[in-house]
């Protein structure tokens, strides 16, 4: 059994790419998570910030083959100046199973 899965850790890993006088805004979520029957799944949606953008889903019978599909996608996402004309930086992730009720609060 993984780490992940020992501690129930999914992923949710979202950026975002700006250059207001290319008018770009692009908003970019990485999601992984395990089923109740142990698939992994990764889920990722984009599209303009503020708007409800598109999505897809794909499953894995392994979560080595999960994740190295997240670093694909993530490593498609470095050369976004090329296309888009801005990079994506990283606004936010989250693991749970690691947050806390005092990782929350605070000290």
């Amino acid at each position: 059994m993984s780490l992940a899965e020992q501690h129930g850790l999914d992923l949710h890993v979202h950026l975002r790419a700006s250059d207001d006088a290319r008018n770009v805004r692009r908003d970019y979520e990485i999601l992984r998570s395990t089923d109740l029957f142990g698939t992994h799944i990764i889920e990722w949606s984009w599209g303009r910030t503020g708007t409800r953008g598109q999505g897809r889903a794909v499953s894995f019978a392994s979560e080595s083959d999960a994740l190295k599909f997240a670093h694909s996608l993530l490593r498609r996402r470095e050369s976004a100046r090329k296309r888009c004309g801005a990079d994506y930086r990283i606004v936010g992730t989250i693991a749970t199973g690691h947050i806390t009720p005092q990782a929350v609060k605070g000290p």
